[in-house]
């Protein structure tokens, strides 16, 4: 035992012995204070979310590899821990530093997410989950690293000044773009080439209908508090148009590269056109959509799995 460590004790042996409970209660503010800080970084990582990110990056390797022998590999395993978590507590983390203001008037922010506090632990979690970002670079090969900058720039820049993209019609649609490009980072990785460009270009028209889509719901709030996006510019009945086109054309991009891909997407036209013009509430089909794209992926993921190891092989 060290010297610091007997003082210590002495000090707990003094404040048990007065029966004061100094100490025990500091210790124990001081774990309620962490567990407290940790529960807020988890929901400003916004959970239902996460495999917004982490799922292209599954669909990506399944796409990519040639052998279910590079389907876990210590790059893979890594860039899926990455865009887990650490990604989406830089992405919303940046989102909810610039956007404290605004939040003020928005009701998602009162259950379902967080409110930006300002604490020294959520802006470090932010800075740490940067360099994580930077550190991928160095487990990749060159041709996934337009992919990853591409990834953390945007993130970046769609809250951020002097870009802050979300700001700004259309450009806050397209630059949601970024929440394909971990999984073009991925497929790149494992397959040694870029994915072929008619995937990419329907990726990112169905991250422009699926980012056009949650901003409905922001309508109000976002007029209330001065900010314009494409949402706010063309109106709730305009964006389910804007919405719709954006899903159809991912759809018809899908179909050049597999058929039966372009007809799997099929399901977001469909979907918005259907809520248009139900009764249901934009904002609760809003919390419907982490469900959808779970199901849509783990569907995409199994056809690129199935395309190294046909089903009938596990089947049989």
């Amino acid at each position: 035992m060290t010297g610091s460590d007997a003082a210590g004790d002495e000090v707990g042996d003094d404040a048990d012995s007065a029966g004061d409970g100094t100490t025990l209660d500091r210790a124990g503010d001081g774990a309620a204070d962490l567990a407290d800080h940790l529960r807020y970084l988890l929901v400003l990582s916004r959970p239902r979310f996460w495999l917004y990110l982490a799922g292209p990056v599954a669909v990506g390797v399944t796409y990519g590899i040639d052998g279910v022998g590079g389907l876990f590999t210590p790059t893979t395993v890594a860039l899926a821990g990455y865009f887990l978590v650490p990604a989406n507590v830089f992405l919303y983390g940046v989102n909810d530093l610039f956007d404290a203001d605004v939040d003020e008037h928005n009701p998602k922010k009162d259950d379902r997410e967080a409110r930006w506090r300002g604490n020294r632990l959520a802006l470090a979690a932010v800075v740490v989950s940067a360099v994580l970002g930077a550190g991928t670079f160095a487990i990749t090969p060159r041709v996934a690293w337009p992919f990853l900058a591409g990834f953390l720039v945007l993130a970046a820049g769609y809250s951020a000044p002097p870009l802050r993209f979300k700001t700004t019609p259309f450009a806050d649609s397209v630059s949601n773009g970024l929440y394909i490009l971990p999984g073009a980072a991925a497929y790149a990785t494992v397959a040694g080439a870029v994915p072929p460009t008619a995937a990419l270009a329907g990726a990112w028209l169905w991250t422009m209908g699926m980012h056009t889509f949650s901003a409905i719901p922001d309508i109000e709030p976002d007029r209330e508090a001065g900010i314009r996006t494409t949402a706010t510019l063309l109106g709730e009945s305009r964006t389910y148009a804007y919405c719709l086109v954006c899903w159809a054309a991912a759809a018809l991009s899908f179909t050049a590269v597999d058929a039966r891909i372009g007809a799997l997407l099929g399901v977001y036209p469909v979907f918005v056109a259907w809520v248009s013009v139900s009764a249901v509430p934009v904002d609760r089909a809003y919390w419907w959509f982490p469900a959808l794209n779970t199901a849509v992926g783990t569907l995409l993921a199994m056809g690129g799995l199935w395309r190294v190891y046909p089903v009938w092989e596990v089947l049989g």
